[in-house]
């Protein structure tokens, strides 16, 4: 399998467009830094001698708005309320003042959006893996050796794996080492307050990151397992990518829309890519939960690399 495994990020690495999608991914960060610098945002928040103060007033604000709402508002409209009231309760009992001074870690958090850019890097190699071995006949050579099949279906996808995983270390290693450079260590650290069912916890910023990579990282890696079971199928690179693509920038909208009338949509896929939903904001339909949405990931993975097998292992390549 390690043979296998080191074959195919041979290939990967052979072919100049991999190092063009990592010579983006970070000038895109670079860019990201040299903006953020240029706008002064490195320096220190002005200190709010008051910030006490004002969460009471923000607190007493939510308060009448949900009172104004009634009992006939959906539970999903009311958390995002009682999400903000607990985490400023929590800070007003726990002295952790909102102001916080701009660091290599806010700097970090402000790169997370290109984790959506590493999925699609991603998606172009799973998408071509398989389909382009059947495009240039290379597929004879893998299989005219005495291997399964599953092993050389297993060893693809796990290097599309680590392709997505090196993609994610390059993003957070190098924002951090920018960041630091940019912006340095913060000099007085405060905690992430992380709110999950009516729970405020205290986090460190690196572990909040972290965890923020792994569960924004979900919707990378599912849409990857989806190319690469369409490349397996159809054999056709262009139309894995394109499919992908197109369900990567449609998939949640158009589930968001099913969602507004049918319950049943919380059964859809892109209803359950992204966690953070329940630890940021609030479930794409009500009565879903974390333990639902991992469930469902993990049916659809099956599906998608089952899919994927069947067909491989009965495709023809005698022709």
């Amino acid at each position: 399998m390690f043979n296998l495994i080191k074959n195919e990020w041979m290939k990967i690495f052979q072919q100049k467009g991999t190092y063009v999608m990592i010579g983006l991914l970070l000038f895109m960060v670079l860019v990201t830094g040299a903006f953020i610098k240029y706008q002064e945002r490195g320096g220190s928040v002005p200190d709010n001698q008051n910030w006490e103060q004002g969460l009471l007033l923000e607190n007493d604000s939510m308060r009448k708005q949900l009172e104004e709402m009634g009992d006939a508002v959906p539970k999903n409209t009311i958390l995002p309320y009682e999400r903000q009231i607990a985490l400023n309760e929590y800070r007003i009992k726990n002295q952790i003042s909102p102001n916080e001074e701009y660091s290599l870690w806010s700097f970090v958090n402000d790169t997370t959006f290109m984790i959506e850019f590493a999925g699609l890097f991603t998606i172009i190699i799973a998408a071509g893996i398989i389909a382009s071995e059947f495009n240039w006949g290379t597929i004879k050579l893998l299989l005219i050796r005495p291997i399964k099949r599953a092993k050389i279906l297993a060893a693809k996808f796990m290097t599309v794996l680590l392709f997505g995983f090196l993609m994610l270390f390059i993003l957070f290693s190098f924002s951090a080492l920018l960041g630091a450079l940019l912006f340095g260590l913060p000099e007085h650290p405060t905690p992430y307050l992380n709110y999950y069912e009516g729970v405020v916890t205290e986090q460190s910023m690196p572990l909040h990151l972290f965890i923020i990579f792994i569960l924004q990282s979900t919707s990378m890696f599912m849409l990857s397992t989806m190319a690469f079971m369409i490349s397996a199928v159809f054999r056709n690179n262009s139309l894995a990518i394109g499919l992908s693509l197109f369900f990567m920038f449609t998939g949640r909208q158009a589930t968001e829309l099913i969602a507004l009338k049918f319950s049943w949509a919380k059964f859809l896929l892109f209803a359950n890519t992204d966690l953070m939903q329940y630890y940021t904001g609030t479930p794409m339909v009500e009565g879903m939960s974390l333990p639902f949405s991992v469930f469902m990931l993990l049916i659809y993975f099956i599906l998608f690399l089952y899919l994927a097998y069947i067909v491989f292992k009965k495709r023809d390549v005698s022709a």
